[in-house]
């Protein structure tokens, strides 16, 4: 899975998306939603995540539901996705909390970030719970 662009020029780097979400970032979501959540709802979303379709969103989108500005590229994180995405290494899909109040990037910001800065267009796979 490749990003999508609807402008009339590809950025220099591609970003290539793997098919399904890595089980550390299931990890990774898990370790940031306690900070939010109690233990109860950590596991509640953290089950509607794997129960979820992978689907696509622009990642202007994404940034505006959760009310986030997308990490600058020199962000160490984006720098390491950035990496990857020159290599040739697909990315995980993201995993997205929908709710009421808008979305929350469970995780994949800096995946979203990345995607944004090269393209804010770009179409991101994830899930959404």
């Amino acid at each position: 899975m490749t990003s999508e662009r609807t402008g009339p020029t590809q950025p220099a780097v591609q970003v290539k998306w793997a098919e399904a979400v890595a089980e550390h970032d299931y990890s990774a979501a898990e370790a940031y939603l306690s900070l939010k959540l109690s233990a109860n709802g950590v596991a509640k979303s953290l089950q509607r995540l794997r129960k979820a379709q992978l689907t696509t969103r622009r990642a202007n989108d994404i940034l505006r539901a959760a009310g986030l500005t997308a990490a600058p590229l020199d962000d160490p994180g984006v720098m390491k996705d950035l990496i990857k995405a020159i290599t040739g290494e697909p990315l995980s899909p993201v995993l997205v909390l929908s709710g009421k109040k808008g979305a929350d990037i469970a995780d994949g910001f800096h995946r979203v970030s990345l995607a944004y800065r090269l393209d804010p267009y770009s179409v991101i796979p994830l899930k959404v719970g």
